[in-house]
């Protein structure tokens, strides 16, 4: 016989398959009302990371359509900062403080996709015990799952999660990176990249295929549309040729040739293209003229991967250098970055600089941060900095290495990803933080 629980996962599931985006607010709250569940509010988070924005059709406890929240500040920000479950009083944030109802707790629940932060549900619960706190994290996870299975096709998706206009650009860029964020029992991945709305040249990829972890970051020249161009035309001759079983050296002299048979050696890409064996650690890579990678390692600098760079794709001068090797630790963490992380100037002239970079990212490491969040607050540092109007494309790719698991639990306790720990230990407790 199912349970309650069952019951409302199963008929969600079955309800959603031909439903729009738009339907979900609707479905969920059908779904989860006979287990006492009410006001569920489901918000996605901005291309930027800065609002999470309601799905539409939604209204609070007095009928007024829901409004976006910032992650900063406020209650439903810290438990998508710091992907836990939190507990307020039962009342909506917006409304005039009202006494709490007995019996009712409201939680805000993170939205996950793997480790990537969807945006949050809010939904009232009865008090009750751990099965109730069980059933939010499974409708949760059903509410991840259907949002992501419908935002590719979904227009008003991508305008919800848009503050402003996009350029051209930006457009095809976004559309051809993979989400900002991956995670399994051996790696982390975590990248960011500003103007989110006015992106020109810059562009980041990475995939999986077994143990090998494939790593590419490329700065076009230029900040427009044939930047843009330039850099997808770069991403797709090397997933071309990576596909094909081409290795980094004959990949990267592909997307030289690819460049500049489009643009006749008038325009370029500087880049790294690397492969790390997510079982040893072994990070393989060439660098065509872009700035070398960091290593991280227990809170300090260990390694910059200097090697004498080839040239920059698109002038059709050869390689210079063969592939680089570089041996990881566990917990390593390794960054890749373009121009506009350390060259990034305040109105004054005070340059953004390397030693800053790498030291917000270690501070951040220390206080236990996840890598996500540490590149959202990152290029929120960055923007500061500029007091909001970046003069150059910023990106940047952060890589734990974790080794196997089994590695690990031999070999002693290692400190793991603060993100994977919260995923894998999701909604283990409530916060009994008041609004």
């Amino acid at each position: 016989m199912r349970s309650e629980g069952e019951r409302m996962l199963g008929g969600l599931l079955g309800a959603s398959h031909q439903a729009a985006i738009e339907d979900l607010p609707d479905l969920v709250a059908e779904h989860a009302k006979p287990l006492g569940f009410c006001q569920t509010m489901i918000y996605v988070v901005d291309l930027q990371q800065q609002y999470l924005v309601p799905l539409p059709g939604q209204h609070d406890a007095a009928g007024e359509p829901l409004r976006p929240i910032r992650i900063d500040a406020t209650l439903a920000g810290r438990a998508y900062r710091n992907v836990e479950v939190v507990q307020a009083k039962h009342v909506v944030e917006g409304e005039p403080e009202a006494p709490a109802d007995e019996g009712r707790r409201r939680l805000w629940v993170p939205l996950l996709d793997g480790t990537e932060r969807v945006g949050m549900l809010g939904v009232t619960v009865p008090a009750g015990d751990d099965d109730i706190d069980w059933r939010v994290k499974q409708l949760a996870s059903l509410v991840s799952l259907l949002l992501i299975s419908k935002r590719n096709f979904s227009d008003t998706y991508a305008s919800l999660v848009r503050v402003e206009s996009m350029t051209l650009s930006a457009e095809v860029l976004w559309n051809l990176m993979p989400s900002g964020s991956f995670a399994n029992d051996k790696v982390v991945v975590g990248a960011a990249l500003e103007p989110a709305y006015d992106v020109g040249g810059d562009v980041y990829d990475f995939a999986l295929s077994g143990d090998t972890l494939h790593l590419s970051i490329f700065d076009a020249m230029g900040h427009d549309t044939s930047a843009g161009l330039t850099a997808t035309i770069a991403v797709g001759a090397c997933r071309n040729n990576r596909l094909r079983g081409t290795g980094l050296l004959a990949a990267s002299e592909a997307i030289d040739e690819a460049i500049a048979e489009q643009f006749g050696a008038t325009r370029f890409a500087t880049g790294i293209l690397a492969d790390l064996n997510l079982k040893t650690g072994e990070l393989t890579w060439v660098n065509r003229g872009h700035h070398p990678p960091l290593v991280i390692r227990r809170g300090r600098r260990v390694a910059t991967l200097e090697s004498v760079p080839s040239p920059p794709m698109g002038f059709r001068l050869g390689l210079s250098a063969g592939l680089e090797h570089y041996q990881l630790e566990r917990g390593d963490r390794l960054l890749f970055y373009t121009d506009g992380i350390i060259e990034a100037h305040s109105p004054e002239g005070e340059v953004f600089g390397l030693e800053r970079f790498i030291d917000f990212v270690v501070r951040r490491e220390a206080d236990g941060m996840s890598a996500p969040e540490t590149l959202r607050r990152l290029i929120q540092s960055i923007l500061e900095h500029q007091h909001g109007r970046l003069q150059d494309d910023a990106t940047v790719l952060s890589v734990e290495w974790h080794g196997e698991k089994e590695h690990r639990l031999t070999e002693g306790p290692q400190k793991a990803s603060a993100l994977q720990d919260s995923v894998a230990q999701f909604g283990g407790s409530c916060g009994e933080c008041q609004v």
